[in-house]
């Protein structure tokens, strides 16, 4: 496996005799729900969410701790076909997860069903353990359900399907069981209270990019990119620094918007999500900044930590 920690255990401690723990890929098409059901298996927002298709686009790691052991989940981007380099990363990202993985989660809208060809990017990986999530039960009924799975089952050969609501919380303690069911034993990778690897500067970027996609219409969001220049803790406020990078100049004027009124809009937005994320009080200081062609630029993407 690649970029993953090594197991770990405190010095003294001891663990239960079937104690498991290990990585699983969540995996899916854009907007299939992979998002939602990572922050509704972890009671807590960790990814950003939004309608609009292609939101994440990095590899999302959130940990799931009880009694039974630990679950890594990887959350992913959606999959697609590349048009710029970003997309290039984004589904590098995939793959890779998928290669890390003890398992992997497929996630299924049944109104948007891929076809084999867009699963061709799972054959190298097919003998691993891959669970079959039809999710959205709440929207759809049993017959759309069953298509969707025998679809899937011409497909891919998964070795549990289950149906699920990310939305509502359907269907997932009965999937975490038999998920720990799947893993190997062994000790944790992380300390039990951890719920990431990432920093909170990392989420910092990643919710004012959500409140780009709540706000602006069309391209917008998928051609800008949030860096996090400054966050400088305080003892009663947090000071962050942010640059929303877009590729040309006519952007950066939508962005801003008559008088920076629209700026001034996302700012605020951006902190009320920041201070809910970070339970502290925020002072946030926005730029805008054009790079062009920064989707198909290898030393930008690597900049900004793609």
């Amino acid at each position: 496996m690649t970029d993953v920690p090594e197991s770990t255990v405190p010095i003294g401690s001891s663990l239960p005799e079937n104690y498991k723990s290990g990585f699983v890929a969540i995996a899916g098409k854009p907007n299939a729900g992979k998002s939602t059901f990572l922050n509704a298996i972890l009671g807590t927002k960790l990814s950003i969410i939004s309608p609009k298709v292609q939101t994440t686009r990095h590899r999302i790691t959130g940990i799931h701790s009880d009694d039974n052991g630990q679950i890594v989940f990887l959350d992913t981007p959606g999959i697609l076909e590349p048009r710029y380099k970003l997309h290039e990363k984004m589904m590098q990202a995939v793959k890779r997860s998928v290669e890390d993985a003890d398992l992997v989660l497929f996630i299924l809208d049944p109104a948007d069903l891929p076809e084999p060809e867009e699963m061709a990017w799972y054959k190298p990986y097919a003998r691993k353990p891959l669970f079959l999530m039809i999710n959205k039960a709440d929207r759809f009924g049993e017959g759309q359900i069953e298509h969707a799975r025998e679809h899937m089952n011409e497909i891919v050969n998964p070795a549990k399907t289950h149906v699920i609501s990310a939305l509502n919380a359907q269907g997932l303690d009965q999937l975490v069981e038999e998920i720990f069911e799947t893993l190997p034993k062994g000790p944790p990778f992380y300390p039990p209270d951890q719920l990431s690897e990432h920093p909170e500067r990392f989420f910092v970027s990643e919710l004012i990019r959500e409140q780009l996609f709540a706000l602006y219409r069309a391209e917008i969001p998928y051609s800008c990119t949030v860096n996090v220049i400054e966050f400088k803790e305080e003892d009663s406020i947090i000071k962050i620094d942010a640059e929303i990078v877009v590729n040309r100049n006519s952007q950066k004027g939508i962005l801003i918007g008559k008088g920076g009124a629209a700026l001034k809009k996302l700012g605020t937005e951006s902190r009320i999500e920041i201070e809910t994320f970070l339970n502290k009080k925020v002072f946030l200081n926005l730029f805008v900044k054009v790079r062009e062609k920064w989707r198909d630029s290898e030393t930008f993407l690597r900049s900004f930590g793609y």
